[in-house]
């Protein structure tokens, strides 16, 4: 089964990420920022992260940039739903950092499986 983690400071989407992959089949664990997403991660790797850009504590780029160190063939989505340097300007940045797809917010429940199965193959 594939593991997915999610990393959103939203709660009421971080939920509704985990139910709509959990119900697709997918083992889920959900962190609400990037210090408490990277610290998961090292306890239980996932094979797939899904991680907002603008957090708290420590944002999606950071975390991106983290995550791969630990793991550089790791597939990440990254999502946003804007950035102060302007609409969707953090997603290419969040691609030169490493996330292997995008999404933004807000992202239909066929858009996250479909961006799901891109990385798992299935």
């Amino acid at each position: 089964m594939t593991r997915v983690l999610v990393i959103d400071d939203e709660d009421l989407l971080r939920e509704a990420m985990r139910e709509m992959l959990e119900d697709a089949g997918y083992d889920v664990s959900d962190e609400p920022d990037g210090v408490a997403g990277v610290r998961a991660f090292r306890e239980a790797p996932a094979d797939v992260v899904i991680t907002d850009i603008i957090m708290p504590n420590k944002d999606g780029i950071r975390t991106i940039w983290e995550l791969k160190q630990l793991k550089p063939d790791l597939r990440i989505i990254a999502i946003s739903g804007g950035v102060p340097g302007g609409p969707r300007s953090d997603l290419p940045l969040a691609v030169a950092y490493g996330a292997s797809r995008t999404l933004q917010k807000p992202f239909t429940r066929a858009e996250l499986l479909g961006a799901l199965a891109e990385m798992t193959g299935g």
